[in-house]
């Protein structure tokens, strides 16, 4: 990892990482507490959860700008507009306008927005780094995600109890500034390498690094066998064709947002956002009702707490990534989600505070565990040219039932009350564990370094 810090342009990508989800985390947490505070119902924070959730579920529609824009401009430009969008609310309050439709109005817009920049980050990084340092990279971003969402949840929560909601949004459009400036100094790549998107302090064409690129002698496009078989080669085209639509307009658009569709067709990641999508249900309904919860068992200061215990459950399973890269990936999600759903169930039962976010801390390991080596896997195997649309597909699908679980659970709680809402995600990681055991691609799964293809064929073992 010290080789990473010493990449100038990783630095700077990750230092805007920090600052960016340091801004996310507080607005998320004052947002959300807001939406309770003015009005006392889950059915309005499950509504909440639901419009922040949603646009996730369209993320794939981002994937093919991703792969067209400039990633350097398209970080600055975003983290522009989400500082401004959030002034809305303090503007509001200031006025005399503030209610809880000016909250539910903000929250999907800045969600949005996040649907460019996060793979737009995730692109970035095989641009910038070499092949073997990608799972390292990763586990780097996944601390600077949860980490950051780990100590600033906390301190969210007593800020809101300190200085209030409000103020928080003034503070957050202080760091969407601040990493707006940071990744203004990034110089990224093009994913044909031929040309560099530059900041203020770039090398000059010449001396521009071909960072993470092999060269192979077909031209640059990923080996045949690292790239899943599927029965019309047609339907999902080769980088080279994909880069010569770069300046299509509405059908080039839709070509590229097809293209990535179809790569993924024939391969095991299917089958696992399947199992995601029960998954995600159930922690959608979680957050929406989390504040009520957190009322019952500590008040705000419980609700951040609460939160912080989620992030730093995938913190740590993010930084163990890497140590357990070796492990058969199939098995070790099995046995991995059948340790989060005990752990789950055990903080439910609990009904202490302490206990209940010690135990959501381990149920949220093997989360961190597996995001950071599946990406780690598409980073890899995926061209450069498809990865931004690859990876807003993969996640839109795996995020389009989470806003549908937020409703629902707002809904239910306000019938049967947040601890058995909560429950019932607890058995759905049991669940989870039981269908990856269940999909032979799946539980075959070999150690993430032997992935070469992500097609679903594999021997018997």
């Amino acid at each position: 990892m010290r080789t990473l810090l010493n990449n100038p342009d990783f630095r700077r990508l990750f230092a805007g990482r920090l600052v960016t989800n340091a801004g996310d985390s507080l607005y998320f947490v004052a947002a959300m507490w807001l939406v309770w505070d003015l009005t006392g119902n889950e059915l309005y924070t499950g509504l909440a959860g639901f419009l922040t959730l949603a646009p996730a579920g369209l993320q794939f529609l981002f994937g093919p700008l991703v792969d067209r824009w400039p990633l350097r401009r398209l970080l600055v430009a975003t983290q522009l507009l989400q500082g401004l969008l959030v002034l809305s609310v303090p503007a509001a309050h200031l006025t005399g306008h503030l209610s809880v439709w000016v909250v539910l109005a903000v929250m999907p817009s800045l969600a949005l927005l996040n649907q460019l920049v996060y793979p737009a980050q995730t692109a970035a990084i095989p641009r910038i780094v070499d092949t073997d340092e990608l799972v390292a990279a990763n586990s780097l971003f996944a601390l600077a995600y949860q980490g950051v969402d780990a100590v600033f949840n906390a301190l969210a929560g007593v800020l809101v109890v300190v200085v209030g909601a409000v103020a928080l949004f003034t503070l957050d459009a202080v760091t969407f500034a601040l990493a707006a400036a940071l990744f203004s100094t990034l110089s990224v790549p093009r994913a044909d390498d031929t040309s560099v998107d530059r900041g203020p302090e770039s090398e000059t064409p010449a001396e521009a690094p071909t960072r993470g690129v092999e060269p192979t002698p077909d031209g640059g496009r990923v080996p045949e066998e690292a790239v899943p078989e599927r029965e019309e080669t047609a339907a999902h085209g080769s980088p080279d064709a994909a880069a010569s639509d770069g300046n299509g307009g509405a059908s080039g658009y839709l070509a590229d947002l097809e293209e990535g569709i179809a790569y993924l067709r024939g391969t095991f990641l299917v089958p696992m956002l399947l199992g995601s999508v029960v998954i995600n249900f159930a922690l959608g309904g979680t957050v929406a009702i989390l504040p009520s919860y957190a009322a019952h068992v500590g008040g705000v200061d419980g609700y951040g707490y609460l939160m912080a215990a989620l992030a730093v459950g995938i913190l740590v399973g993010s930084l163990a990534a890497s140590s357990l890269a070796g492990l058969a990936f199939g098995r070790l999600s099995i046995a991995a989600f059948l340790l989060s759903g005990a752990a789950w169930l055990g903080a439910v039962a609990a009904g202490r505070l302490p206990v209940t976010v010690a135990l959501f801390v381990i149920a949220f390991v093997p989360v961190g565990v597996t995001n950071v080596l599946i990406v780690s896997v598409v980073q890899a195997v995926v061209p450069e040219t498809l990865l931004g649309r690859v990876t807003a597909v993969l996640g839109s699908a795996s995020a389009v039932s989470t806003p549908f679980g937020a409703l629902a659970g707002g809904a239910a709680a306000s019938f049967v009350g947040p601890v058995a809402v909560i429950t019932v995600a607890g058995v759905a990681f049991l669940l989870l564990a039981i269908y990856l055991a269940s999909v032979p691609a799946l539980r075959r799964l070999p150690a993430v370094g032997d992935i070469d293809t992500l097609a679903t064929e594999r021997r018997p073992t």
